[in-house]
């Protein structure tokens, strides 16, 4: 499949949009080929462990690696980030809180079921959480690992509102670790400045779900230890302005 020249310009919906997932796999490998032999494997091997992952998921209109793609590539284009441990966790972001028992195996798994040394007991009390994030630092490394657990969402209260409890989450655990705010705002920005791009019911969920967050990620953002350049965190601002103004054309003007 033959794409424009011009691919390495073009926004990531736009790509989306036009040429689907082998144009952003595209634009993706466009972006890696500043990294050196060994970075690319690592990103590579990434990329297909979070394709198997995620080979059943969809977003509403598209495969759910579209999302996971677009987060790396605006991590490396617009963000200039460079960090292959940051870039591999955002492209595996979602593989823990998504598909733990299949990260961790069926033996990892087994062993928690029959009561292995350490294991939580008990009916309900097999969490395959920190067997995936195990499995995930045996890959990758344990730093990946924290990446990931930092923006893995933990169980919640059901006595308490989802999204209250998630924006709980964010703000702690984005205040212990510099570079998961990197992750997590790309991860917001796909979810929130994006939110145009989403159909039906979900439009008003999760501009109510996510409009409370600008704030908290513009505070975070402009916190001197976040490891982004100024103008990046000027991109980040503008972007966080424009998701404002979304989620006020949705939430606040009349029906």
């Amino acid at each position: 499949m033959e794409f424009p020249a011009y691919l390495a310009t073009m926004p990531m919906h736009a790509i989306t949009e036009i040429h689907g997932e082998p144009g952003l796999l595209a634009r993706f490998r466009l972006e890696v080929e500043a990294f050196d032999e060994p970075a690319r494997e690592r990103l590579t091997a990434a990329l297909d462990l979070a394709a198997e992952l995620h080979r059943e998921d969809r977003r509403v209109r598209e495969p759910y690696l579209n999302h996971l793609l677009r987060v790396a590539i605006r991590m490396m284009h617009h963000y200039q980030v460079r960090d292959v441990d940051v870039i591999v966790a955002g492209l595996l972001h979602d593989a823990v809180e998504d598909h733990p028992a299949e990260l961790a195996g069926p033996s990892a798994v087994r062993r928690l079921q029959l009561g292995a040394p350490g294991a939580a007991q008990g009916p309900g009390a097999v969490d395959p959480t920190p067997a995936a994030l195990a499995e995930l630092a045996a890959r990758f490394g344990p730093r990946v690992a924290r990446l990931v657990g930092a923006v893995t969402n933990p169980a919640y209260d059901p006595g308490r509102d989802r999204h209250v409890q998630y924006r709980e989450h964010v703000a702690a655990s984005l205040d212990r670790e510099p570079w998961a705010r990197v992750i997590k705002v790309s991860d917001f920005t796909d979810n929130g400045v994006g939110v145009i791009h989403t159909v039906g019911p979900k439009v008003a969920r999760s501009a109510a779900k996510y409009r409370p967050l600008v704030p908290v990620f513009r505070d975070l953002i402009a916190r001197p230890d976040t490891p982004l350049s100024l103008p990046v965190k000027r991109h980040i601002f503008a972007q966080l302005d424009l998701a404002e103004e979304r989620f006020s054309a949705i939430l606040d003007q009349p029906n």
